[in-house]
């Protein structure tokens, strides 16, 4: 078995809390656009439209934001009012400029594992505003390396663990995310730690590879780095 190098983690409620921010604002979408559609059909119209416009937005707020002005003028039929789409962009820059509230251990975890391990921070999103939750965060000088990629492939991680430490096969990736963070580092040759989050986007969800011999699944951020001590010494 090799030895682990590389310790890779996700941001987005992995180590701080962002969902929540989404829900919230779908949750004011849908009160917004009440007197037009059920709130079952609105959430259907704007998670169709977020996954359309992936290949052209990207994942993040901007892309969201677009989402839902567009997904407004579809279920009103093009009589969405522009103060209402006002509302919208200016939620979209509230959003953007959020605090950034760890979860909990995050800060106590990485202590724990900087030192002993190479440590990355692999996100993917708006480069801006990934940017600024980075250095919010206060977490930045922990890293070696930070990267903030367009998606999360076996590629991705392969290039990366490369680049930044001994190859995948000796790295570990920790996230809230089987479709992002873990399997397609199971499929780059590492380890793969879920890290479940309370929130959850449905584009993120996915089964878990039960029986991989290299995915692992935590209960929280405390629990990665005894995960981590516990492979380090076989």
């Amino acid at each position: 078995m090799s030895k682990l190098t590389t310790i890779a983690f996700d941001a987005d409620d992995t180590l701080w809390h962002n969902e929540r921010h989404f829900k919230f604002t779908q949750n004011m979408f849908v009160d917004l656009l009440g007197d037009h559609a059920a709130p079952e059909h609105i959430h259907e119209k704007l998670q169709a439209a977020e996954r359309k416009n992936l290949k052209f937005y990207g994942f993040g707020i901007k892309g969201f934001t677009l989402s839902m002005i567009e997904t407004a003028i579809e279920v009103t039929g093009g009589k969405i009012e522009a103060k209402a789409i006002a509302k919208l962009l200016e939620r979209g820059r509230e959003m953007l400029q959020h605090p950034v509230e760890l979860l909990p251990q995050a800060r106590e975890t990485l202590e724990a594992l900087h030192g002993e391990y190479k440590l990355l921070l692999i996100t993917k999103g708006d480069l801006f505003d990934q940017e600024r939750k980075v250095a919010a965060s206060g977490l930045g000088d922990f890293f070696s390396g930070v990267e903030i990629v367009s998606d999360k492939t076996a590629e991705t991680y392969a290039q990366i663990f490369k680049r930044h430490g001994t190859g995948a096969e000796q790295g570990l990736m920790a996230g809230n995310s089987l479709k992002s963070d873990v399997i397609p580092m199971l499929k780059a040759g590492g380890y793969g730690v879920y890290v479940p989050h309370e929130l959850t986007w449905e584009y993120e969800k996915e089964n878990a590879p039960n029986g991989h011999e290299r995915f692992h699944e935590v209960t929280d951020l405390k629990s990665v780095a005894k995960l981590i001590e516990t492979l380090s010494s076989r």
